[in-house]
């Protein structure tokens, strides 16, 4: 059953203080006014257009991404949240996430936040080393990401902290002390990952160096050890969590759920009745959007691709699959796949049962090559 499969929603805010240069997200650095009233009326017309692909489904958590979403003013926000509410159907234990960046928040915004139904913060602090943040062109300092983490606790305890090692000339003992500054506010959560330069980014024409290989697995390795005696339990590849606070927005696109992405250069993944899902991506060009013009492209997603969709997203998380999962999400039987099976755990990668998969240490370690069985 379709209904049976959860749905979120992705709200895109492009625009950014500063585009950084290891950013290949779409935002734009606003050189005049924001204009949020025309924005956020075509983000409502662009998701009115998508309800029709989802009928009176329940949304189950709703993420404010960008860019920067905390560069809107307050009242922007609630109007949006409002107005989500008076045209669908949002559950009223949703989790509704917003990221933040910490050189514009203060106390007052937490507040309203909460009160216009918030109630999960995500702050991207990357590191806590000044000269660093000068590196990855952060626009804040230690004293501006310590405060806004301050600011935050005040008013909430799901908070989520954005943290990034590997980056150019970050030591061992960087990345290990950006963890225990994060650890000693005790967040919720911490989403603690690889830097990784995309191509068409400026950090990649300018070939940046980052650290070698064996420096990175130190961090990783080190790192990991100390979230894991510190109370986090690792349940996806860069994700860390206390009990109980593991972001459910992010576990429905790993568990291969739907969710209506709006907003420039968003994505969407909406399962029909008939079994089909659809994919769609929006215009990212914001004077296009903002006249109107909101789906780039919309398409039926492959029974290849939605197998190898499925294993890439699920593979993911440090827990077993299950075949009944498989079939329920993607409308195949998974004697269609035996073969790619066979092979996964013929090269060690994968355990099979009767009644799921479960990747191995090794699988995890070279996922890539595991999820290639599945591409070919």
């Amino acid at each position: 059953m379709v209904t049976s499969i959860p749905i979120s929603l992705y709200i895109h805010i492009p625009w950014c203080l500063k585009k950084c240069g290891y950013c290949d997200f779409y935002s734009y650095v606003s050189k005049t006014t924001i204009p949020e009233k025309k924005y956020i009326d075509n983000l409502l017309k662009d998701f009115e257009q998508d309800l029709s692909l989802v009928g009176n489904r329940e949304i189950n958590t709703i993420f404010i991404g960008g860019g920067t979403p905390s560069l809107l003013k307050n009242e922007s926000i609630e109007y949006l949240l409002n107005s989500i509410k008076k045209r669908s159907i949002v559950s009223n234990v949703a989790e509704i996430t917003i990221e933040a960046n910490p050189k514009i928040l203060e106390y007052q915004k937490f507040v309203n936040y909460k009160k216009c139904g918030i109630n999960r913060f995500s702050i991207g602090i990357q590191t806590f080393n000044s000269n660093l943040l000068k590196k990855i062109e952060r626009t804040y300092d230690f004293l501006e990401a310590i405060y806004s983490i301050q600011e935050s606790k005040k008013n909430n305890c799901n908070l989520n902290l954005d943290l990034m090692y590997g980056l150019p000339d970050q030591l061992l003992e960087n990345a290990i002390l950006d963890l225990q500054y994060a650890i000693k506010y005790h967040p919720a959560h911490i989403s603690w990952y690889q830097l990784t330069i995309e191509p068409n980014t400026p950090f990649y024409a300018k070939n940046i160096k980052l650290p070698d290989e064996n420096m990175i697995f130190q961090m990783f390795s080190e790192g990991d050890q100390l979230l894991r005696k510190s109370g986090y339990n690792k349940y996806e590849i860069s994700s860390y969590s206390k009990l109980n606070y593991q972001c459910q927005h992010n576990l429905n696109y790993w568990n291969f759920g739907d969710y209506i992405g709006i907003g420039c250069g968003a994505h969407g993944k909406i399962t029909q009745d008939n079994g089909q899902i659809i994919r769609t991506v929006k215009n990212k060009n914001i004077h296009d959007f903002l006249n109107g013009h909101y789906l780039n492209k919309m398409h039926v997603v492959s029974k290849k691709d939605k197998i190898f969709e499925y294993f890439m997203n699920v593979l993911r998380l440090y827990k077993p699959v299950f075949k009944k999962h498989f079939r329920e999400t993607t409308n195949i039987n998974e004697i269609y796949i035996e073969k790619k099976i066979q092979i996964a755990v013929q090269e060690g990668f994968l355990i099979d049962t009767t009644d799921y998969w479960d990747t191995t240490k090794k699988g995890k370690f070279f996922l890539n090559s595991l999820l290639e069985i599945f591409l070919k």
